[in-house]
């Protein structure tokens, strides 16, 4: 059966016009040790495991589908290690892009509530295309050169990341992905590629107390990419009785938001979100769906006490 590569041309035009092909979180502050490999909890013992899923453009044939899977622990007082993985899957098949790295990050006490940390990431990214039985809408696909032959690589990749937290707010910077690399090659006879360019994430949050009950917790995502516009998220999320949240968020010029997320048990806490697109793709999407889940491990099985973690 034959695919349709309207999609795939949707695509590669938003690599020309915007530079932007990492994927976006709306539920990043759940997602943060993808985004930012100095990401850190200091909780000792404890191993944090998490995996989030995410629909974008429901109802696009080919949309994207993101799916990301991390771990991360204290190994000691100061330092903090773990993996995480990024799989895209755009077009059905048409381009699938993972990324799986080693996470480090070295935590600095600065004084009795603040702590700053320093992290890397170390690992690859593969990249792979499958054109095969595709059908272009001017003719046959191998009238199109950019598609005539396949893409299947791997390559070595590193990330790096500064994050300064205390129990009531954090700041986050990093560049997740460093080596660029190219989505479609450069050849003679084509006249465009998709370099991939290096995506610049700043990051923050504060938890405000309102009463015993309630906690207002407002963050904010800015995404800088070389030659494409800045990409802001704004959320605002309100947690009752440290059990269920309910919030809200926009993201300039393409999204509003709507999450929840509750904590099943203890140690184990499900998340959705729902974007409405409010840009021209709304004629053709029902909008995105993001599915997160958060488990902790008490590696000891001791029961740390400790006050809940915010973020």
């Amino acid at each position: 059966m034959k695919k349709i590569i309207l999609f795939v041309f949707f695509f590669l035009s938003i690599l020309k016009a915007t530079a932007q092909q990492d994927p976006h979180f709306t539920q990043y502050m759940n997602n943060m040790s993808v985004v930012n490999p100095a990401y850190a909890t200091a909780t000792p013992a404890i191993l944090n495991l998490g995996s989030l899923y995410r629909y974008q453009w429901a109802g696009i044939e080919g949309a994207p589908k993101t799916l990301t899977l991390f771990a991360h622990t204290p190994i000691n007082e100061k330092i903090e290690g773990g993996f995480s993985l990024v799989s895209d899957n755009i077009g059905d098949g048409a381009k699938k892009e993972t990324n799986f790295f080693a996470d480090f990050a070295y935590v600095l006490q600065l004084n009795e509530k603040q702590k700053l940390s320093f992290g890397v990431k170390a690992g690859f990214s593969s990249i792979s295309t499958n054109f095969n039985g595709f059908q272009l809408n001017s003719g046959d696909i191998s009238t199109d050169k950019a598609f005539a032959e396949n893409i299947n690589e791997t390559v070595p990749n590193i990330g790096v990341g500064a994050y300064y937290f205390t129990d009531n707010y954090y700041i986050g910077l990093s560049a997740p992905n460093l080596l660029s690399a190219e989505h479609i090659k450069s050849r003679p006879d084509i006249n465009s590629f998709g370099p991939r360019e290096i995506h610049t994430y700043l990051t923050g949050g504060y938890v405000f107390d309102i009463n015993e009950a309630f906690k207002f917790k407002p963050a904010v995502m800015a995404i800088f990419v070389k030659g494409a516009p800045v990409s802001v998220d704004l959320t605002a999320n309100v947690l009752y009785n440290e059990k269920f949240e309910l919030g809200a968020a926009y993201r300039f010029g393409d999204s509003a938001s709507l999450l929840m997320n509750i904590n099943v048990t203890p140690n184990l806490r499900v998340g959705y979100s729902y974007d409405y697109v409010t840009s021209n793709l709304s004629q053709f999407s029902s909008g995105s769906h993001e599915i997160v889940l958060l488990y902790n491990l008490d590696l000891l099985g001791k029961g740390y006490d400790k006050s809940p973690r915010f973020f």
